[in-house]
């Protein structure tokens, strides 16, 4: 599950349980990976099979965010952080958790490129409005409002407004906003499984 504004141009589908990583940590693992920053995106966009529909290395990207999002969900520090939650909870705990992370990592930026230049610079390769054609028939999103949305998970606003819209595209965005609003409670956590799940995802780069 990833969050978008929707002046940006992305809608993906709301799912009760995805994994934990979103935009920003997607686009921090695929550019280790040496990929197509595009596809960080794209991943959450296009659905089923690659088949050599497009260029290989946009499929590469996808299939690439595909097994992120598998290995976050199976991930130990994964189950456990969604186990911290009620019961009740625990069905959005995964939408939860995977916009906490990317608060995580913007506090704790490990990069010396500051989060500034990246933001601008990874916005600016999603917003490749050929990939957005091939794989999507859609435009692609604006580059300087999805930059803004990355550098928005820095703060707690932008957190509750990331919240906000993706309850917003739920049939009944009531459970979601009132179990959210614990999410401050689970920070301290995921600040400090982050770096190691982070490390562990690496391990899916392909080798070149």
């Amino acid at each position: 599950m990833s969050d978008a504004p929707d002046q940006a141009g992305l809608k993906p589908a709301a799912r009760p349980q995805p994994a934990a990583v979103n935009f920003l940590a997607h686009l921090w693992l695929t550019e280790r990976a040496g990929l197509p920053l595009v596809g960080a995106v794209l991943g959450d966009v296009v659905r089923g099979r690659l088949e050599g529909r497009l260029p290989p290395a946009l499929e590469a990207s996808i299939r690439f965010h595909r097994q992120v999002d598998v290995a976050t969900d199976r991930h130990p520090l994964s189950l456990a952080a969604r186990a911290r939650f009620d019961n009740g909870a625990r069905r959005w705990s995964g939408i939860v958790l995977d916009v906490v992370h990317d608060h995580a990592l913007a506090l704790d930026w490990p990069e010396q490129e500051p989060l500034d230049i990246f933001a601008v610079r990874a916005a600016r390769a999603v917003a490749d409005p050929g990939a957005w054609q091939l794989a999507a028939d859609r435009p692609p999103p604006d580059a300087e409002r999805f930059a803004a949305l990355l550098l928005s998970y820095r703060d707690d606003t932008g957190i509750d407004r990331a919240l906000e819209r993706i309850a917003a595209r739920l049939r009944d965005p009531a459970p979601l906003i009132g179990h959210a609003a614990s999410w401050r409670d689970h920070l301290p956590t995921v600040r400090e499984d982050s770096p190691r799940l982070l490390a562990d995802l690496q391990q899916l780069v392909p080798a070149r």
